[in-house]
Order: C-alpha cells, then sequence, then structure tokens
C-alpha cells in the first residue's frame, strides 16, 4: 500500500459535473488501493457539506477554501510575473505547507496531479526518506486546457481574445514542461493526446489516453422512477453545470438556432436545462418551451423521461460524461459531431452526432418521429456503455504506470 499525494483543483465531490466526476472516480480507485493525502480546493460554498464525506477516502486531507472573485484578481499576478493566469489563481501558501509537512512526515511514494495548474505543487512534495530520489509524478491533465483558451479567444473581442490567447501561450508551456517533469501524464482521448503532441513539437513526454467511464449501475432506467414532467409533454433535456460556459454557450445556441424548427413540427416539444447555477443569460431562456430548472436532487428522472437527450456543445473537449451517462439510461442522444467522435460508439446506431442546426432538427425529428427507433438507439447506447466504459477497467492503466514509476524510483534510491 503506497503514500499517495493527490492533488486536485476542486473538491472532488459531489460527482455532478464532468471533472469531479473523474475526480471523484480517481479518488474512490486510490483509496481502495492506497493511503491518500488530498489537497484540493472548495470553490463553491455548498460544496462545504461534503468534505466530511471526502474525508472518508483519505488518510490526510487539506482543504482551501477559493472565492472566485478574489481568485481572478489574484491570478492577474501572473501578468507581471510572466506566467499562466491559473497559476496564481490556484496558489494557496497553507496548501504549500501543508504538503510539504505531510513529505516530511510520511514521505510520499507518488504524487498524482488531476488538472493542470496542480502541478505547481510538485516541487514541494519530495520528502527526505527517498534516498534523495524525487518522487515520481502522473499528471491527469483530462484535456489541454490551453487549447481551450486558445479557442475561448476566437469567441471574444479584445481585450478578452488577447487575455484568452495569452492564457493558451502560457498554459501550454507550463504543461509542456510538467509533462516532461512527469513518468506519464494522460489525457481522456487519443484526440487530445494527438493534439497535446502537435502542440509541443520536439517534446517526448510519455503520454496516453486515460478514458472517462460511467457507473451504468447507478445510471439506469429504473421501472418506479416517477416522471418529472407533464403528461403529454415532449420532453428534451439537456443536463450539466450551467455556470460551465461551453454549457451555457451550447444551450443558447440550441435554443436560438434549433429549437423554433422543431417547436414548429413538435408544438408539444418542451427543452429542459437541468443543472445548477444557470448563468442570468441561461436564466433568460426560460419562457414558452424552455425551462430552466437549477440544481435537482437526481438528474436520473430527467434523462430516463426524456423524448430525447441532446449535447450540442460547441466549445467542449474531450470525452462528456453527461453523454455517456444518457445513453447509460438508455436514452437516444443526439449530441455535437466533435463529441460523438470521442466516444467509442457508433454514430447513428448507439448515438447521433450532429453539426449544423438542420442536422439537429434532422435527428431529432427522426427520433421523435419514430419511438421505436429512439428505443433501439437508446437500448445500443447503454450496452456500449456497458461494454467500454467501466471505470476500473480504464483506470487500470494509471494502476500499471503508478506501479512502475514507484518501481523505478525505488531502483534509482538503491
Amino acid at each position: 500500500m503506497a503514500k499517495i499525494l493527490y492533488l486536485v483543483h476542486r473538491l472532488p465531490y459531489p460527482p455532478n459535473k464532468g471533472d469531479k466526476v473523474r475526480s471523484f472516480h480517481l479518488l474512490k480507485h486510490l483509496a481502495a488501493r492506497h493511503q491518500v493525502f488530498l489537497a484540493t480546493f472548495v470553490d463553491d460554498p455548498d460544496d462545504r457539506q461534503y468534505i466530511a464525506k471526502v474525508r472518508e477516502y483519505c488518510t490526510e486531507l487539506y482543504v482551501s477554501e477559493l472565492q472566485p472573485g478574489l481568485a481572478k484578481l489574484k491570478s492577474l499576478q501572473g501578468l507581471l510575473s510572466g506566467e499562466a493566469l491559473s497559476l496564481p489563481y490556484y496558489r494557496d501558501a497553507g496548501m504549500v505547507r501543508w504538503v510539504q509537512e505531510m513529505a516530511q512526515a510520511h514521505g510520499f511514494d507518488a504524487v498524482i496531479v488531476f488538472s493542470s495548474p496542480m502541478a505547481q505543487y510538485v516541487k514541494h512534495a519530495h520528502g527526505l526518506q527517498r534516498g534523495g530520489a524525487d518522487v515520481p509524478v502522473l499528471i491527469d491533465f483530462v484535456d489541454v486546457d490551453s487549447a481551450k483558451w486558445a479557442d475561448y479567444a476566437n469567441s471574444r473581442t479584445w481585450p478578452m481574445s488577447w487575455l484568452y490567447r495569452r492564457e493558451g501561450r502560457q498554459l501550454l508551456a507550463f504543461e509542456a514542461d510538467a509533462a516532461d517533469a512527469s513518468a506519464c501524464s494522460f489525457f481522456v482521448t487519443d484526440k487530445e493526446v494527438a493534439l497535446f503532441r502537435q502542440l509541443t513539437p520536439g517534446r517526448h513526454a510519455a503520454v496516453e489516453s486515460l478514458c472517462n467511464g460511467v457507473d451504468a449501475e447507478f445510471f439506469a432506467p429504473a421501472k418506479d422512477r416517477p416522471s418529472p414532467f407533464p403528461a403529454g409533454q415532449l420532453p428534451l433535456v439537456f443536463t450539466g453545470a450551467m455556470d460551465y460556459w461551453p454549457n451555457a454557450d451550447a444551450v443558447i445556441w440550441f435554443a436560438a438556432e434549433v429549437l423554433p424548427s422543431l417547436r414548429a413540427q413538435w408544438p408539444a416539444l418542451h427543452f429542459h436545462i437541468v443543472g445548477r447555477s444557470p448563468t442570468p443569460a441561461v436564466q433568460a431562456l426560460a419562457g414558452e418551451g424552455i425551462s430552466v430548472s437549477g440544481t435537482v436532487p437526481d438528474v436520473r428522472p430527467y434523462l430516463q423521461h426524456a423524448a430525447a437527450v441532446v449535447a450540442p456543445l460547441r466549445l467542449a473537449r474531450g470525452i462528456q460524461n453527461k453523454i455517456l451517462e444518457a445513453m447509460a439510461m438508455g436514452q437516444p442522444v443526439v449530441a455535437a459531431q466533435s463529441c460523438v467522435q470521442a466516444i467509442d460508439a457508433i454514430d447513428g446506431q448507439e448515438l447521433m452526432g450532429a453539426t449544423e442546426p438542420a442536422d439537429f432538427v434532422r435527428a431529432l425529428s427522426a427520433l421523435l418521429a419514430d419511438p421505436q427507433l429512439a428505443s433501439r438507439i437508446g437500448a445500443a447506447g447503454r450496452a456500449r456503455v456497458q461494454a467500454s466504459y467501466s471505470w476500473d477497467a480504464h483506470l487500470a492503466g494509471l494502476d500499471r504506470h503508478l506501479a512502475q514509476a514507484m518501481a523505478s524510483t525505488e531502483n534509482q534510491a538503491a
């Protein structure tokens, strides 16, 4: 049983948004096999109630309160230091001290980093009990975050476009250096791996894909689960954290560009936007034909009783947990083609891809007109998730690299 320092940028519970789903299952996986020393941030006051739950998985736990408004101001220090703004945003002196104290008291066997800004704490994790050898590091980048900032810049005007492009450049340089210093780094898809290699020519870091999974036992249809929708309604559902820009952009675009044509054909159609913290722009969508729920106690009734689930994401990268969860619920999903390409599933049989508004209209109209087709695609999608997206199966790849890295370090120390 190893002593693992696990550095996570956001409290990995509850698993109610994409990054927290992945970071929680990684925590759960590690805790079943090792002693976990977790350092993380709480950036939502509602999450404080879950600190005790997270503590159950940890030998030691350090949680820093992060106030997004103040953190944004602090991040501007990066303009003076020349570093990515994401680094001072997540910089905490108390966390530095805790990591140093734990390293000296316990001597970590390995460090696992979740999200690139947390790699800044690795240098503080080298203890005194390893014969002078550095502690091996594995980094779960998930996506190429630097490329996200570059994408955001394309949809903004100056000066934000300049700021986002700068962030993309500076964060990429940090990501490349962090990957070079790690035993192995992971991205959620082969496509993200290829993008990172393309963006860092001449570098030779060990980089692999580590796919997302889904709990198909939890996300499963149940006969006794009541519907949250009124009788006679054709509910179309989108799920996700609605203060996340790509999600907000997706529903705003869909409501303007796709929904009117669909409702002209299907007057009973109603678009349900289900997820925490909707922005003012998302809240403004609520009205005839559109509901904005905010936080719900359980997303499964909304998925199970939907006529179809949509994921028209234009800015998001990698595998989307919201799509895997809807597929696990046996629901037909129509998603942006870029998201479909990231999933090991057959387009048109296990889910449906679309790009332009007319593509979404055609795909959704076909499902609404033929409930048997919708049922077949939903059943095939669930079967695909059960066969290909087990968390333990995917995280076994991390176990292999963790064992190799620790063995190599022990040999060096000897």
